[in-house]
C-alpha cells in the first residue's frame, strides 16, 4: 500500500499557499516556516491527516511576531506587575505608533539642527510638577536611585533608616543596589522606630545624602514612628525621597500615599518615582527636584546607560498631556457602575453558571498597601480560570473558594464584549 506520508504537502508548497504567504509577510518567513515544520512532523507521526496541514498551520500561527499575548486583567489588582503594570491609554498607544519610525526625538525640524532629547516629555513632566526646579527621566525607579548614588555618594555614606531597607522585587534589594554604586550605607534607627535625631547623629563629612524610602509594598503597624521629610530637610545635606509609586500630586482616594509635589514642598532635594504605576504611563524612572542637582545627575556618565528610548518618551508625554489613563479610571470607577456592567454581562450569559458578587480590589504595583477598593465581580466555577487564561485574548481572574472571580474594576468597559465572548467560549 502507498505510504500516506507521501501525501503530506512539501514545505515550499505550504509556504506558497496564498493565506500562509500573506501571514509570512506579516509575521516573518522564519516564524511561519517553523510552524509549518512542526505541523508536518505531527502529520508524519500520524497525529493528523495530510489534507489538514494547511488549515492547522493557519490555526497555529500567532496573532503577531511577538510572543507576548494580550490579557484582560480581571484580577482586581489595578497595577499588576506580572501583567506589565499600568495599561497605556489610547493616546499613549497612538504616540508609540507615531514614534515607531523616524521621529524628531532629538532633532529640531525648524532649524535642522540637533535638539535636546525628549524635550516634549520633559516639558510635560515639568508642567505636571511645577515645584520641581528640573526633571530627568531614566529607565525605571531603581535606575533613578542608582544614578543618585553614583552621582551624589560615590565612596561616601548614604544615611537610611533600618526600617526602609526594602526588597524591591524578584530578589533585588535596595542595600545591594546602592552598594553596587560604590556607596556605603549608614543604617540608623530600628525596624519600627527611627527619629530625626537618629539621622542627625549619623551625618558627618562622609555623608553623601540622606535617603527616605516609602515602604510601598508593605506596612509596619503598632509601636512605630518615622521622621518626616520636613524634619530631614534641615540637616544640611541633600535629601533624596523615593516615593515609589509615581503619584505626582495628592490623590483623594489615596490620602496616605506620598506624592512628588508634597515631597518637594516639604524640602526634598530630589524625588524619585516610577512612571508605570499610579502615573499610569510606561516604565520609567522619574527624577524631580533642585535644578543644579538634577543637572548633575543628567550629566553623569552613567546617565547615558540609563536613558530611555523614543517610545518611552512618546508614551510618557502622551500620558502626562492626554486624557486620564486606565489606571486612574480604574481607581475612580464608581461601584454602582461596575454593578451595572456586571448585571448586563450576567444577562448576556444567561446559559452560564455565573452570578454577581461583591469584591475587593487592590492598587498593586507596590502602591498604597492595605488600601481596599470596593468592587464587583462575576463569579464562575473554578474550572473557568485555566480555560480563560488559555483563550485569545487571555483572561486572568482569581480563584477564591472554588469560584473563579472576574473583578470588573480592572476590566476596561470597552473590554466587556471580549470578556463576555471569552466566558461563553469556555461554557
Amino acid at each position: 500500500m502507498p505510504d500516506p506520508r507521501r501525501a503530506i504537502p512539501r514545505t515550499d508548497a505550504v509556504l506558497a499557499e496564498p493565506r500562509i504567504a500573506k501571514a509570512a509577510g506579516a509575521l516573518g518567513r522564519d516564524l511561519v516556516k517553523a510552524v509549518v515544520n512542526d505541523v508536518q512532523r505531527a502529520a508524519r507521526a500520524g497525529e493528523l491527516a495530510p489534507d489538514d496541514v494547511v488549515d492547522i498551520v493557519l490555526a497555529r500561527l500567532p496573532a503577531g511576531a511577538s510572543s507576548l499575548r494580550p490579557v484582560i486583567n480581571a484580577t482586581g489588582v489595578v497595577v499588576h506587575t506580572n501583567l506589565g503594570r499600568a495599561p497605556l491609554s489610547a493616546a499613549a498607544l497612538d504616540a508609540l505608533v507615531a514614534a515607531g519610525g523616524a521621529t524628531d526625538v532629538e532633532f529640531d525640524l525648524a532649524t535642522g539642527s540637533r535638539a535636546r532629547r525628549g524635550r516634549g516629555a520633559l516639558a510635560a513632566l515639568a508642567a505636571a510638577v511645577p515645584d520641581a526646579g528640573a526633571v530627568h527621566v531614566v529607565n525605571n525607579n531603581a535606575a533613578a536611585l542608582l544614578l543618585c548614588a553614583l552621582a551624589l555618594a560615590p565612596g561616601r555614606e548614604i544615611v537610611v533608616s533600618r526600617g526602609e531597607l526594602v526588597e524591591i522585587g524578584d530578589g533585588f534589594r535596595l542595600p545591594d543596589l546602592l552598594e553596587s554604586a560604590g556607596a556605603r550605607l549608614r543604617e540608623v534607627g530600628t525596624t519600627n522606630r527611627t527619629s530625626a535625631g537618629d539621622y542627625a547623629a549619623a551625618i558627618g563629612p562622609d555623608t553623601g545624602f540622606v535617603l527616605k524610602v516609602h515602604p510601598s509594598n508593605y506596612r509596619v503597624t503598632g509601636f512605630t514612628s518615622e521622621a518626616t521629610l520636613g524634619e530631614l530637610a534641615g540637616l544640611g545635606v541633600p535629601l533624596v525621597a523615593d516615593i515609589g509609586s509615581g503619584l505626582l500630586a495628592p490623590h483623594p482616594l489615596l490620602p496616605a500615599e506620598p506624592d512628588a509635589a508634597s515631597a518637594l514642598r516639604a524640602g526634598a532635594t530630589v524625588v524619585t518615582a516610577s512612571g508605570d504605576k499610579l502615573l499610569g504611563g510606561p516604565q520609567a524612572g522619574l527624577l524631580l527636584g533642585d535644578a543644579a542637582v538634577v543637572e548633575r545627575l543628567r550629566r553623569h556618565p552613567a546617565a547615558r546607560a540609563l536613558r530611555v528610548d523614543k517610545l518611552t518618551l512618546a508614551a510618557l508625554e502622551a500620558t502626562l498631556r492626554g486624557p486620564e489613563p486606565p489606571v486612574r479610571e480604574a481607581l475612580a470607577a464608581p461601584v454602582e457602575h461596575l454593578r451595572d456592567r456586571a448585571d448586563a454581562l450576567v444577562r448576556a450569559l444567561n446559559e452560564v453558571d455565573v452570578h454577581v458578587v461583591e469584591s475587593v480590589s487592590a492598587v498593586g504595583g507596590g502602591g498604597a498597601p492595605g488600601v481596599e477598593l470596593p468592587s464587583v465581580a462575576l463569579s464562575l466555577p473554578a474550572r473557568y480560570a485555566a480555560a480563560l487564561r488559555a483563550g485569545r485574548p487571555a483572561v486572568a481572574g482569581r480563584v477564591v473558594k472554588d469560584r473563579c472571580l472576574l473583578d470588573l474594576r480592572t476590566v476596561r468597559p470597552e473590554e466587556d464584549a471580549q470578556l463576555r465572548e471569552a466566558v461563553r467560549r469556555c461554557g
